[in-house]
């Protein structure tokens, strides 16, 4: 195996990157293109439309249509297909992305600008990523390392941010519909998706409804099937937009996502449990944005958007040998505010300029049911019940662009007003603040190739998490520290761009130091009702660094090669040993083909034996003694459009290899097969 992954290795730095839609998806536009290699356009590094190559920051856009093509089954797992990217699974239903080794609250989400972090999300691997209908969205962008200026809290690591599908109006009025029907061998896959859609002079809406049976997974060789893991998915949305006048527009969004009985297998396997779920899951989002465009000067439009966000999370478990049911449920309920406005003085300077207002509010209860008396008794939950979280923030990013030279730099205020009530300690009131900014220089080398290099700081503000376990939790109390400051850090990179007509990839060299982190400690020597004590402090200093690289080259218009791979390290200085839950070395390559109606892809994905271990990661029991083992995974794809039918089949793992992504409570699939069908009209 450390031949093959030592081929991968040198095979990635002649050949690297990453598949695009409009170079590999059979959906894609006419072969009359001029390149296929066209231009990436991105949001989320500057919150205004940029092109990714003259773009100094480490940015990737996830097209949807090249995950259809490959039929991956979640929003997290797509994310496999981008550079710099690693997703732990801890079940089935979840997938947590890891951006320069951080994840859980110090990677920020997001979905059409809005926060889908909020003040709950917690430290380590989550499940709230998989809470996106991947039907429902048209693209993904990755923008790692950054994040915190453009958008807030929680960007320490990078920024996930996903993009409902577009929709436009049009001179004449249309209508079309689609039907996807989907299937995986050994019941582990059960889909169906339906959407209409609208466009007309004056209006244009999308509306989607989605349901999926996901049986239990079934690992490869020696693992077979894990049980329990399955669950049941069901969830719809709306998107719609009104023209005021021509220069100002109205867009409405809902969405709804509902997860049932989803398991914890590792919970269940390894931690003598006979029931752990997570039962319901459910996430709901509405907003509306106004756009005005203005050409007034230097202004250019303006946005206001209004957003309501609720989760919903249920959880229930029963040890074995226990009469007792645990029925727990934490609902975060979020408004938010924001005002942008675009400016540009049509030439050398362009930027964006805005105030942002987010409020969570929090319920949390548990009740313990007795399954042999019948009797329920509530308890506190796992929030104090009623907290609250207020963010306000101003912020400014800005570009200027000369012949050879392109600057942005930008800079956040953000600060926090954070109550949480106990019923034994009180009300604690937390009023954190930050200011954190960005600046990078980007140097044209040639029409095809830039080099860059960017600074920027990031910050995580305490939440309601850190604060939430007041009073006696397990065998623990645990007291508020009414002086934690937000957890930050100051990363640097190097990176260098390249793009032409067949070729192109790009380079980064990084180091991110972070400070203040957030930590539980005990506090020798005092207990309270016979518990030790405990209390959160800003009391660890670490650091990551890595190389990611990504390439991909098209040797005529029906063939093309592509792979990436990615190294990080990381080492918590405080405890003088390894940063917890750091990646391994991973890669993907692949190999594509299409012509007329057909296409058909092989992938490669190999990461190495993560033996650099934390004690923590030493206590974890999803991780194997002596650490996660290297894995090699191959699989086949294709299809075929038949005039209003496109077919595509799968064959994944055809080597049937037994592989865990490091730090995941569960196997990777084994080797089986999936089946779509999508009816367009």
């Amino acid at each position: 195996m450390k031949k093959k992954f030592l081929t991968l290795i040198v095979f990635s730095f002649s050949f690297t990157g990453l598949v695009t839609a409009q170079l590999y998806s059979p959906y894609a536009g006419s072969d009359t293109l001029t390149s296929p290699l066209l231009p990436e356009i991105v949001i989320s590094a500057n919150r205004f439309n940029s092109i990714a190559i003259s773009t100094p920051e480490a940015v990737r856009v996830l097209d949807v249509k090249t995950v259809e093509a490959l039929q991956l089954r979640t929003a997290p797992e797509a994310l496999n297909l981008t550079p710099g990217v690693f997703v732990q699974k801890t079940n089935h239903g979840g997938g947590s992305p890891f951006l320069r080794g951080l994840t859980g609250n110090q990677t920020l989400l997001m979905i059409d600008g809005i926060r889908l972090s909020n003040s709950t999300m917690r430290y380590g691997p989550n499940q709230y990523f998989n809470t996106i209908d991947f039907f429902s969205i048209g693209k993904i962008e990755v923008l790692r390392g950054n994040g915190s200026v453009q958008y807030g809290s929680d960007a320490l690591g990078g920024t996930i941010h996903a993009f409902s599908r577009e929709i436009s109006t049009s001179e004449a009025t249309e209508w079309g519909t689609s039907v996807l029907s989907r299937f995986a061998t050994h019941k582990m896959e059960q889909s169906f998706h339906a959407d209409i859609d609208f466009s007309s002079r004056h209006s244009a809406f999308r509306t989607g409804i989605t349901w999926r049976n996901f049986g239990d997974l079934v690992g490869g060789d020696t693992t077979g099937r894990q049980e329990p893991s399955g669950y049941r998915e069901f969830d719809y949305d709306f998107k719609g937009l009104v023209r005021l006048s021509p220069v100002s527009s109205l867009t409405m969004m809902l969405q709804r996502v509902q997860q049932s009985n989803v398991p914890v297998y590792h919970k269940v396997v390894l931690e003598d449990y006979m029931v752990n779920s997570t039962d319901p899951q459910k996430r709901r989002l509405a907003y509306l944005k106004f756009d005005q465009k203005i050409d007034a000067g230097i202004f250019e439009s303006v946005i206001v958007t209004a957003s309501w966000h609720h989760t919903d999370e249920g959880r229930q478990s029963r040890k074995n040998g226990s009469d007792i049911l645990r029925s727990e449920n934490d609902r975060v309920s979020s408004l938010g505010f924001s005002t942008e406005t675009i400016l540009s003085d049509g030439g050398l300077w362009s930027g964006n300029t805005g105030l942002e207002i987010y409020n969570d509010r929090i319920s949390s209860s548990r009740t313990d049911n007795d399954l042999t008396t019948l009797v329920s008794t509530p308890k506190r939950g796992l929030y104090p019940d009623g907290s609250t979280m207020t963010s306000i923030a101003a912020y400014s990013i800005n570009t200027f662009t000369l012949e050879k030279w392109n600057f942005t730099a930008g800079a956040r205020y953000n600060t926090f007003i954070i109550k949480a009530e106990d019923e034994s300690l009180g009300v604690t009131t937390l009023t954190p603040s930050a200011l954190v900014g960005n600046i990078a220089a980007m140097r044209k080398l040639a029409s095809s190739s830039n080099l860059f290099v960017s600074v920027n700081t990031g910050f995580r503000a305490p939440n309601i998490d850190d604060l939430g376990t007041l009073g006696i939790v397990d065998f623990r109390y645990e007291t508020p520290n009414f002086n934690l400051k937000p957890e930050s850090s100051f990363q640097y990179q190097l990176g260098y761009k390249f793009q032409d007509k067949m070729l192109r990839g790009e380079i980064f060299i990084y180091r991110n130091e972070l400070y203040n982190l957030i930590t539980r400690k005990r506090i020798e020597d005092q207990m309270i009702d016979g518990y030790p004590l405990y209390q959160k402090e800003n009391s660890e200093r670490a650091f990551i660094q890595g190389f990611e690289t990504s390439w991909e080259l098209l040797f005529d218009r029906s063939w093309s090669i592509s792979g990436a791979i990615t190294c990080t390290y990381g080492r918590n200085m405080t405890k003088n040993e390894p940063l917890r839950r750091i990646p391994p070395l991973f890669g993907r390559l692949a190999a594509d083909y299409r012509k007329n109606k057909w296409h058909a892809n092989i992938e490669w994905l190999a990461a190495g034996k993560q033996s650099r271990l934390a004690a923590g990661d030493i206590d974890d029991n999803r991780i194997p003694e002596g650490g996660t083992p290297g894995w090699n995974v191959m699989n086949l794809s294709g299809g075929y459009s038949l005039n209003l039918i496109r077919f595509e089949l799968g064959l994944r793992n055809i080597f049937n290899v037994d592989y865990r992504y490091h730090g995941s409570g569960i196997n990777g699939c084994g080797r089986s097969a999936v089946f779509t069908a999508i009816l367009t009209i």
